[in-house]
């Protein structure tokens, strides 16, 4: 099968352009800057992108690749940061920009063969620079200026390379997709046959070879990623597969009852339900920090299921349905980029766990997941559910975690969502949920004074769960789900919507 590789230098939308591969229906893969020539040429790729990232060219430490792939015959773009790697290490110079470029500029095309073709004289690009290319490398030409750079994208069309300085792989692109597509499929000349039924044959067999005849624990949570995970796993193994679902007593309303029926029903796989809740709970009483919350859920999480695997006798593995953005927000994927918080699957595990890990969607994204599930068979019931977050409802109680205050948010976020499906909008939301403040305030109930807790409501629309924005449900909605929670929810005597996005908030508040 055709594929790109894209060579990771710390960029955080490094992963967006192995989805915009993806969704011209070619395969990408993505590795270190540094990954290997030799292996580059054992991997055999039709194309190579650069991609973006925080360093200098000119900095003594910066990342650069192996310089034999500008002659190994392959085309390559590269973006931002990449367009000033081609620059510096072919011969041309970059230096810091006495005008940086945030943000929206208009990309005025001077030549639109090849990569620019078809996209108008003039397109709206997204920017994200402090450094230009003041000299082009020998045998590189301009194609597109903005206001402020010169260079805004060069080639050399005999050796086939490539760069812009913008970035096409965000939507604020307008053109992007089609700047992609024109360098993989037009200049690669790459076929458009990767789809999730690939994926899944693909991943089949990484599994099989991996595993042998050993033993697998999935973490059944329910959810959308854990869910495809387990019959992706199953169709590969079979009954070397042990599904586990854990009720950590942080779940919604119904949820084991509900995940346990479903899967028992519907699956012929091993499922063992276990109640761990007190256990969970008696861990977090009185912690109030959201990241000593998702490490010790993390840690308990796996001490469960290795007390499990003890008792299943000779299990070595342990797959999750970790995704992308769950790795990028807890560590850069290859590169130094910001961590903004610890995620339950990827930072909360002991530095001597037993299991070794195995993650199948560890590269994708949730809608990507969600391809993959339908293809496997999957309810739409469970494949199109709003992500839910592995620590559960223990970082929706913006304070210490008890059974009343759990049970004030179950009841609380179940209203929601029920209104929400009610008014038909549930599929048009990423994802929507209750959070429960540590804020009393003053009402009046049946000419009472009270001192209640405050519900603040959530709910985003997004492509990824990279960036989001609030999302803008009817008023009606907000105003029933209010009435519904002050009345129905003992304690509770206030409900707010909170209108941030992502970012600079994050989807969840802790």
């Amino acid at each position: 099968m055709d594929k790109i590789l894209i060579l990771d230098f710390g960029a955080q939308y490094t992963q967006l352009i192995a989805r915009r591969v993806r969704e011209l229906n070619v395969l990408s893969l993505v590795e270190n800057f540094d990954f290997p020539f030799d292996k580059i040429k054992e991997l055999g790729p039709k194309g190579i992108i650069l991609s973006g990232g925080p360093s200098s060219v000119y900095q003594p430490d910066a990342p650069l690749p192996d310089k034999r792939i500008f002659e190994a015959g392959v085309p390559v773009l590269g973006i931002c940061y990449g367009l000033q790697v081609i620059a510096h290490q072919l011969g041309g110079e970059v230096d810091r920009s006495a005008h940086q470029e945030f943000g929206k500029a208009m990309l005025i095309v001077d030549d639109s063969k090849d990569l620019l073709r078809n996209i108008g004289d003039v397109s709206k690009v997204w920017m994200s620079h402090a450094d230009k290319v003041t000299k082009l490398p020998p045998g590189f030409v301009p194609i597109a200026h903005t206001d402020n750079s010169p260079v805004a994208a060069f080639k050399s069309e005999q050796k086939r390379i490539f760069g812009v300085q913008f970035h096409p792989e965000v939507v604020h692109t307008s053109k992007g997709k089609e700047i992609l597509g024109n360098f993989v499929t037009g200049v690669c000349g790459c076929k458009t046959d990767w789809e999730p039924g690939n994926f899944i044959e693909e991943t089949t067999r990484e599994i099989r070879s991996k595993v042998g005849t050993g033993k697998v624990i999935c973490a059944m949570s329910g959810g959308v990623d854990s869910a495809v995970a387990a019959v992706l796993l199953q169709r590969a193994i079979g009954g070397q597969l042990h599904a586990v679902h854990i009720d950590n007593g942080l779940m919604r309303k119904d949820e084991s009852k509900n995940v346990v029926e479903y899967f028992r029903k519907n699956f012929d796989m091993n499922l063992h339900h276990v109640d761990a809740s007190e256990t969970f709970l008696k861990k977090l009483r009185g912690v109030t920090d959201p990241e000593k919350k998702r490490k010790i859920i993390g840690n308990t999480f796996i001490e469960v299921f290795e007390r499990v695997a003890h008792e299943i006798k000779d299990v070595e593995y342990l797959a999750q349905g970790t995704l992308y953005p769950d790795v990028i927000e807890s560590q850069s994927h290859k590169g130094p980029s910001a961590k903004i918080k610890t995620h339950h699957n990827v930072g909360g595990l002991p530095d001597l766990m037993k299991l070794k890990l195995i993650e199948p969607f560890r590269l994708l994204f949730k809608d990507e997941v969600r391809q993959v599930g339908r293809a496997l068979g999957i309810s739409s019931d469970i494949i199109d559910r709003h992500p839910f977050p592995g620590p559960g409802l223990a970082v929706r109680i913006l304070s210490d975690v008890t059974p009343e205050k759990l049970e004030i948010l179950r009841q609380a976020d179940d209203i929601f969502i029920d209104e929400i499906r009610k008014h038909g909008i549930y599929t048009d939301i990423w994802q929507a949920f209750a959070v429960l403040l540590p804020v009393q305030s003053v009402g009046v109930m049946g000419d009472e004074r009270t001192y209640e807790h405050t519900i603040a409501l959530r709910a985003v629309t997004s492509e990824d769960g990279m960036t989001a924005d609030w999302a803008l449900i009817p008023y009606e909605l907000l105003a029933k789900t209010s009435n519904r929670i002050i009345n129905e929810v003992r304690g509770v005597n206030r409900v707010v919507y909170d209108i941030s996005s992502k970012p600079p908030a994050t989807i969840e508040w802790e």
